[in-house]
C-alpha cells in the first residue's frame, strides 16, 4: 500500500515572521491509515494541516521550501478548490469556515459546487446529518447553535464532500466527552471506508487507536511511530508541552510495574501484580462539603429563557446560588444551557421569567459598567470580544474604562501576558494571532481587571497543557485571594483538579449539584449528560478511593497499600 501523503523537507515561514513555522518536516502517511499529531501551542500543527490542502502557500504567503505530495500530486501546484475534492480540512477555528444561513445549506455547499446530482446531494445530506447528530437542526441558523454543535456542523460540511484524505485540526476541543468519543469513533469508521486520516488531537489518550503518532515541537516532527512507542515516553511528551497519560504518571510515581494507558489496563495490572486493592463502589467516600458560610454573590431564581425562533426553552426554571469565594465548574453536554445561564449573570441575556441577583441586587438594577466591575466574562469564542488594535490595548481596555492609572494598567497587562504566555506580543494586532493565542488574549483581558466574579466559558480551549495549567493556576490563586470563579468546561480533568463544587446541566435544567468528588462519583448520572470522569477518577471510583488528582491518588495509595499488606501479614 503506497503513501497517500508524502512530506519532503517541508520548511515554511509566514511573511513578516523571523522564525519558521515548519522546519525540515519529513514524514509519510500510508494510504488508508490514521495518524494523530500532538504538540505544544505554536509547534506547527495547524501550519502542517494548511500545507496539506494548499492553503500554504496559496493563501498564507511566505517562504516555502520542500514538497507535499498527495497521491502523486504536488499540493503547492494545485488550487485549493481542486484539492478540496481529495483533501478535506476541518479548521481548529471551526467557526471561520461556517457561512451559510442554515445547517442544510452549509452541508450541501461543497457537493453542489462539485456539481453532484440532486439525489446524491440529498443522500449525503441525510447520511451526514445523522452522523454528526444534527438531524433536528436541519433548518437552524448556524449562529443559533452551541459551540459544540457548530463544531459538529463544520465537521459535517467537510464530510459531505467525501474526500479521500481527511485532515482534522483539534476538532474535539469544544465537544463534550461523548461527542469527542463519537468523533474518534467516526474516524475509525472512515478508515473502514478507505479514507486516510490525519488528526491533530489535544490529549495522548485520543491517539491510542492511531496507526502512527507524530510529536511536534517548534516546527519539527521530533518523534513518529506506533502509539505505544511514542505515548509511553513521558520525558519526551513533557518536552513537547503535552499532558502525559495519567496512568503512566501514577504507576511511575508509585514504582509499580507496567505502562497502562487505559483504565482497564491499569486495573488488570493491579490485579496481576497482586497490589491488594479491592474494586468497590465509591459510596462510602467522605466528601468535602461545599462552602455554605459565605454570603450569596450570584443567584438565579426560577429563571427561564427562550431564544427566538427556537421551539425548546434553553433554560427551564433554573434555581442556583453561588457564594462568595467558591470555585465552581458548570458542566453539561453541548446545548445543555451552560453558556446561556452564564450570560445571564453579567447581563448579556435577560431572563424570560425569574430573576438574576448579584450580591442580592437584580442584574437589571446595575449599569453595564457597574455590573462589569462585579462580574467578568470570557467568551467561548475569543473573536466575540476582541476589538482593539494591539494586544496591550485589548488587555488593558477594561482597566482603562475603570479609571486605573497608566502605571497600574501597564503593570497589570505585563503580569497577565506573562501568565498566558504572550509576553513580547504587546504591539501585535490581535486578529493576526492564532485562535489559541486570541483565546489567551481574551482571558488576559478579563483577568487584568480582576472583577469579584470571573466567569470563563471554555478557558482552556485551544491552549496546550502548559498554558492550560498556567491559566488555571492563576484562577486558583485569584480564588484563594477571594475572587469567585465559575468555569464552563468540557475538560473533565480541569474540573476535577480545580473546582471544589460542580453543577451538572442537561436540557436546560440542573440535574446534579454538589462537591466535585460527590458529582464525579456518580458515573451513571454523568453519562446521562454525555459526560464521564477523567481516566484517573474512573480508576479512583473503581477502587473506592477519594482521590481526584494524581497527587491525591499517590498519597492515598501510598498509605493504603502498606496498611493492607500489614493486615494481611497478621492474618
Amino acid at each position: 500500500m503506497g503513501p497517500a501523503i508524502s512530506i519532503e523537507q517541508l520548511t515554511f515561514s509566514y511573511s513578516g515572521k523571523e522564525s519558521p513555522a515548519l522546519k525540515n518536516v519529513q514524514a509519510e502517511v500510508t494510504d488508508r491509515s490514521f495518524v494523530c499529531a500532538l504538540g505544544h501551542g505554536g509547534a506547527g500543527k495547524s501550519s502542517l494541516c494548511y500545507a496539506l490542502n494548499g492553503l500554504i502557500p496559496r493563501f498564507f504567503r511566505g517562504t516555502y521550501q520542500g514538497r507535499v505530495v498527495l497521491k502523486g500530486k504536488e499540493a503547492a501546484q494545485q488550487t485549493v478548490a481542486r484539492l478540496s475534492k481529495e483533501v478535506g480540512l476541518i479548521l481548529q477555528d471551526f467557526e471561520a469556515q461556517l457561512f451559510s444561513t442554515n445547517v442544510e445549506l452549509e452541508l450541501t455547499f461543497g457537493p453542489e459546487n462539485h456539481g453532484l446530482s440532486r439525489p446524491e446531494i440529498e443522500r449525503r445530506l441525510t447520511h451526514y446529518l445523522n452522523v454528526i447528530g444534527l438531524e433536528a437542526f436541519r433548518h437552524r441558523q448556524p449562529a443559533t447553535l452551541s459551540g459544540g454543535q457548530k463544531q459538529r456542523l463544520a465537521i459535517g460540511s467537510v464530510l459531505t464532500m467525501e474526500p479521500d484524505i481527511l485532515v482534522m485540526d483539534e476538532v474535539t476541543t469544544d465537544l463534550d466527552p461523548r461527542g469527542a468519543e463519537e468523533v474518534l469513533a467516526l474516524a475509525q469508521a472512515l478508515r473502514q471506508t478507505g479514507r486516510t486520516l490525519l488528526m491533530v488531537v489535544p490529549e495522548p489518550e485520543m491517539a491510542l487507536e492511531a496507526d502512527q503518532v507524530w510529536l511536534m515541537r517548534e516546527g519539527e516532527i521530533v518523534a513518529q511511530g506506533p502509539p505505544l512507542d511514542i505515548l509511553t515516553d513521558l520525558k519526551r511528551l513533557k518536552s513537547c508541552g503535552i499532558k502525559p497519560p495519567s496512568f503512566l504518571e501514577l504507576f511511575q510515581a508509585l514504582n509499580w510495574p507496567g505502562q497502562p494507558l487505559t483504565v482497564e489496563q491499569a486495573l488488570a495490572l493491579i490485579r496481576d501484580h497482586r497490589l491488594d486493592l479491592q474494586e468497590s463502589t465509591p459510596s462510602s467516600l467522605s466528601m468535602a462539603q461545599i462552602q455554605e458560610n459565605s454570603p450569596p454573590i450570584l443567584q438565579a431564581e426560577a429563571v427561564t429563557f427562550h431564544y427566538p425562533q427556537i421551539q425548546e426553552k434553553a433554560l427551564q426554571g433554573i434555581d442556583l446560588t453561588i457564594r462568595e469565594g467558591e470555585f465552581v465548574a458548570l458542566l453539561g453536554q453541548n446545548g445543555s444551557g451552560k453558556t446561556t445561564l452564564a450570560k445571564h449573570f453579567n447581563g448579556l441575556l435577560k431572563p424570560g421569567t425569574g430573576r438574576l441577583l448579584v450580591q442580592g441586587k437584580p442584574t437589571s438594577a446595575y449599569s453595564h459598567q457597574a455590573l462589569a466591575q462585579k462580574v467578568g466574562y470570557v467568551f467561548q469564542n475569543p473573536d466575540h470580544q476582541i476589538f482593539a488594535r494591539t494586544v496591550e490595548e485589548e488587555v488593558g481596555f477594561g482597566l482603562k474604562v475603570l479609571g486605573r492609572d497608566t502605571t497600574t494598567i501597564k503593570k497589570r497587562v505585563t503580569e497577565v501576558l506573562e501568565v498566558v504566555g504572550l509576553e513580547g506580543s504587546e504591539k501585535r494586532l490581535p486578529f493576526t494571532l492564532t485562535k489559541g493565542e486570541r483565546q489567551r488574549v481574551a482571558v488576559a483581558s478579563v483577568l487584568a481587571a480582576q472583577p469579584q466574579v470571573i466567569i470563563l466559558d471554555e478557558p482552556t480551549t485551544g491552549l496546550d497543557y502548559e498554558h492550560q495549567v498556567s491559566i488555571m493556576n492563576l484562577l486558583k490563586d485569584l480564588n484563594q485571594k477571594g475572587h469567585t470563579i465559575l468555569i464552563i468546561t468540557h475538560s473533565m480533568w480541569v474540573a476535577t483538579e480545580y473546582a471544589r463544587r460542580t453543577v451538572l446541566m442537561k436540557d436546560g435544567t440542573i440535574i446534579l449539584d454538589g462537591p466535585t468528588r460527590r458529582v464525579f462519583a456518580q458515573e451513571t448520572k454523568l453519562a446521562q449528560a454525555a459526560l464521564s470522569p477523567p481516566p484517573l477518577v474512573r480508576l479512583s471510583n473503581a477502587l473506592g478511593l477519594e482521590a481526584l488528582t494524581l497527587d491525591q491518588m499517590v498519597a492515598e495509595l501510598s498509605s493504603i497499600i502498606p496498611q493492607r499488606n500489614q493486615e494481611n501479614k497478621k492474618i
